[in-house]
């Protein structure tokens, strides 16, 4: 009978510490997977921005230029032209030379810069 429980015992103990072996290699390796903490200088530190895009001219830009805007393509190239002057931009909608969803998603990549007047 002291045979059995020792046994028991032994076997006992022996799955403890294997089961324990394996949680120790599992958190060694989830460890590994974890970035290192940012500094307090790190996080406070704001987003480096963008370099801001040059904004293309509606009233000088070539045809390539403005089809290199996503949405426009040779047609819209040509109407934009076609329209000029522009005295602001969203004239591109009240000229009804673009549909709205084309222009919402245009409107910040382009410009219409006015000529000084020549005296």
């Amino acid at each position: 009978m002291k045979k059995t429980l020792t046994r028991i015992f032994v076997i006992a103990a022996t799955l403890i510490f294997v089961s324990t072996i394996g949680f120790a290699a599992d958190t060694k390796d989830a460890a590994k997977n974890v970035p290192p903490a940012k500094s307090a200088v790190e996080k406070q530190a704001p987003a480096k921005p963008e370099a801001k895009k040059e904004l293309v001219d509606l009233n000088t830009a070539t045809v390539a230029q403005l089809k290199a805007i996503p949405g426009i393509g040779d047609t819209y190239a040509q109407k934009i032209i076609d329209g000029r002057p522009y005295a602001k931009k969203d004239q591109l909608k009240t000229k009804k030379i673009l549909p709205d969803a084309v222009y919402d998603k245009i409107k910040d990549m382009i410009i219409a810069k006015q000529e000084p007047k020549k005296k």
